[in-house]
């Protein structure tokens, strides 16, 4: 009988270190956000399949862990991979608020998403940074084109003086300011509100918080003006112990399954939401306005020069003198994928398979976020 327990034991021991781990990962936004539902909700699905069943995750709500939280939640291993946004903690990220506050130049969502990929694993100093943190990066996606979206027509610049604009971070606030515009800084779920009751005028944002947020309701006008991206993601940030803690090729893995994951949430975020959002507001009545040839050239030029003015600040204000080298390597990055995905389209699959090509073959997963 005592061999019997003693090779019963044996047996379930051996059961158990041949399961699977299972990683607690956290999107920390609502179910119907790209990040959870093209993002976290595939990494569930390639996460075995890149593994060879050797990694599972479970998900934690943003109920428990939210965007807010996620600082806190991934140094302390509440979750293991999260959502991260640099730009909501910016005395930790200098080096990458570098690359994530160019954001005005933005004219393809899949270009900026690997174009910020590829500079961040390929950036000492953001590692550096990244490791004092206690987190490794594994990728980042972007929103659609930001627009303007109000309550008032705005058909030339004249009329974007004195409006009061909602701004989601800091390129859209010195945008507004430079044409004359009042920035109001908020959170993107009180826009709905401040729009309705007329305490902002509007928002620059993507066509997707139409949706997301509501905003179909309360926006009468769109100017469809080219104001970039918010590519300052790390969509899949693995919390630096449990980075450590696995084996090369299960690092190899999740980067894999990550970096389709992304593809796949710009794809959503981008593309699909972006083209349910135009019907929603064409079936709402929403005008949508053309910028005259004036206005698009103004902010074009305007875009131009805010990337330099990205370097002058992190380098007078941070003291980081490879700020400017580190903007002109960005802009190189971003002009390299603009012409990857001009020959790719819109594909998820085929813009994973170059950020793998290009970016992810060439890690060492031994040395990598280590």
């Amino acid at each position: 009988m005592k061999r019997l327990m003693i090779g019963a034991v044996a047996a379930a021991c051996l059961a158990v270190s041949a399961q699977a781990e299972d990683l607690r990962v956290s999107p920390g936004v609502p179910s119907a956000h790209p990040a959870y539902s093209h993002g976290y909700a595939h990494l569930l699905k390639y996460l075995p399949e890149e593994s060879n069943g050797a990694l599972t995750a479970t998900l934690i709500g943003p109920e428990v862990v939210s965007l807010g939280q996620m600082k806190e939640a991934l140094q302390a291993g509440v979750t293991q991979v999260g959502l991260l946004l640099p730009l909501y903690f910016p005395a930790d990220f200098p080096y990458l608020s570098i690359p994530s506050e160019v954001a005005l130049v933005g004219t393809s969502p899949d270009a900026m998403g690997a174009a910020m990929t590829e500079f961040v694993v390929t950036c000492e100093p953001c590692q550096k940074e990244l490791k004092a943190f206690g987190a490794v990066f594994l990728g980042s996606g972007s929103t659609d084109i930001y627009h303007l979206l109000t309550t008032k027509p705005v058909t030339s610049l004249e009329d974007l003086k004195g409006l009061r604009l909602r701004s989601g971070g800091a390129p859209w606030s010195r945008f507004a300011e430079a044409f004359g515009a009042v920035p109001v800084s908020m959170p993107v779920g009180e826009t709905f509100e401040a729009m309705s009751q007329g305490a902002i005028d509007g928002t620059a944002t993507s066509y997707g918080d139409l949706l997301s947020f509501r905003l179909v309701e309360v926006t009468k006008d769109i100017n469809t003006i080219n104001l970039g991206t918010y590519h300052a993601t790390s969509y899949f940030t693995v919390n630096g112990q449990t980075w450590a803690g696995l084996k090369p090729e299960d690092r190899a893995a999740l980067a894999r399954a990550a970096n389709r994951a992304n593809a796949d949430t710009t794809l959503r975020w981008a593309h699909e939401l972006t083209a349910a959002a135009t019907a929603a507001a064409e079936k709402a009545g929403i005008k949508f306005i053309d910028p005259p040839a004036d206005m698009a050239e103004a902010v074009k030029a305007y875009a131009a020069k805010d990337a330099e003015a990205v370097a002058k600040l992190y380098a007078e204000r941070d003291g980081i003198e490879e700020a400017d080298a580190m903007v002109k390597r960005f802009l190189t990055l971003v002009d390299k994928w603009n012409g990857i995905v001009a020959e790719t389209g819109p594909d998820a699959e085929a813009i994973a398979a170059k950020v793998q090509e290009e970016v992810w073959s060439k890690v060492d997963y031994s040395t990598y976020g280590l």
